[in-house]
């Protein structure tokens, strides 16, 4: 299949691309490099050893997508393309309810038009708010707290009132947990701008001298030590996740949701320990205070996806630092280094 990727330079979208190409698709890009480097999908390129059609510009941009259509026989999107800090979304409600939302209705009507049906669509656990319990399943209750997980609600809510309304349309909607690590060549792999605002690449800039130490947000949850427990998935298994989705359902109209977990509970201190051996370098942390919204345990129930998908994550823990601490001792400045 011809696959059009937006925000596909981005950390998720890149290792896509490779999982898609590796899988036999031909993939056509589509980013405005506002979280992402130009050099992520020239690396792209370098380990799949074929070009990558690139389009410079914003998804939201109704005359690009139109021209990216007409230039390609697409049979399906997959959709990364968007604004996604907690934080910010707070500060800058606007910005993310326009490139979230407002740019992900354009695609879907351009799509429409064009006469392309297939949209995987990259949302976020953030959906499910604070569960009541775990692990989160599909059909629990949902509830954003802020607005970054809002507008990933907003957008989920626009697919599948879509396929109601285009039998033909299929809405493949991916609630990932947290992904980390990074392709195991160590050629490309998680690069935030500024500071972190997720736990491996604060680990991994603190173990290659970047930082002086971790901050760990609470340490008195009630939890095993104290400290969070999330689902950490190696983003090649989400990747490979991703484009197990598109095979299964492209020409199965309908609203399909999936979470994509390990189904496993990782505390903050668990990952602390696993780079520090890893890596064998020591990892410096204070423990402070809560950040407010955080919650306490979130992990998924992944079988879902395993019966339908037949997909389910396979890379261990250690695999997810080893191939972290490979890009970043490799990288330590990230792509703008090259």
């Amino acid at each position: 299949m011809h696959i059009l990727v937006t925000g596909g330079a981005g950390y998720i979208g890149s290792h896509t691309c490779i999982a898609l190409i590796e899988a036999g698709h031909t993939v056509v890009v589509v980013d405005d490099f506002s979280n992402s480097h130009p050099e992520a999908l020239k690396r792209v390129e370098t380990i799949c050893e074929t070009s990558v059609p690139l389009y410079q510009g914003d998804v939201g941009s109704r005359a690009l997508l139109e021209q990216i259509f007409s230039e390609h026989n697409i049979d399906g999107v997959i959709h990364f393309a968007g604004s996604k800090a907690v934080g910010e979304s707070v500060e800058k409600p606007m910005l993310y309810y326009r490139n979230n939302v407002t740019a992900s209705q354009v695609l879907i009507e351009t799509m429409q038009h064009a006469g392309v049906h297939t949209l995987v669509f990259s949302s976020s656990a953030t959906v499910y708010g604070d569960p009541h319990s775990v692990p989160i399943a599909e059909d629990f209750p949902v509830g954003a707290t802020n607005p970054y997980g809002r507008s990933k609600l907003v957008v989920e809510q626009i697919m599948q009132d879509q396929a109601v309304a285009n039998s033909a349309f299929n809405a493949i909607i991916l609630r990932y947990f947290n992904p980390v690590g990074a392709h195991a060549s160590g050629k490309i792999g998680e690069d935030p701008n500024g500071i972190p605002n997720n736990l491996m690449p604060f680990i991994a800039q603190v173990a290659v001298g970047k930082r002086s130490e971790l901050s760990i947000f609470g340490g008195d949850y009630p939890t095993k030590d104290g400290t969070g427990v999330r689902d950490y998935i190696h983003v090649c298994d989400l990747a490979e996740g991703h484009a197990k989705a598109l095979e299964t359902l492209h020409g199965k109209p309908g609203a399909h949701i999936f979470n994509l977990g390990t189904g496993a509970g990782v505390s903050v201190l668990d990952m602390v320990k696993a780079y520090a051996r890893v890596s064998q370098r020591p990892i410096p942390y204070q423990i402070v205070a809560r950040r407010p919204g955080d919650v306490a345990q979130c992990y998924a129930s992944p079988d879902h996806a395993k019966t339908v998908l037949g997909w389910q994550a396979v890379r261990s823990l250690d695999d997810m630092v080893a191939s972290s601490w490979r890009w970043q001792s490799s990288n330590p400045h990230g792509y703008r280094e090259a």
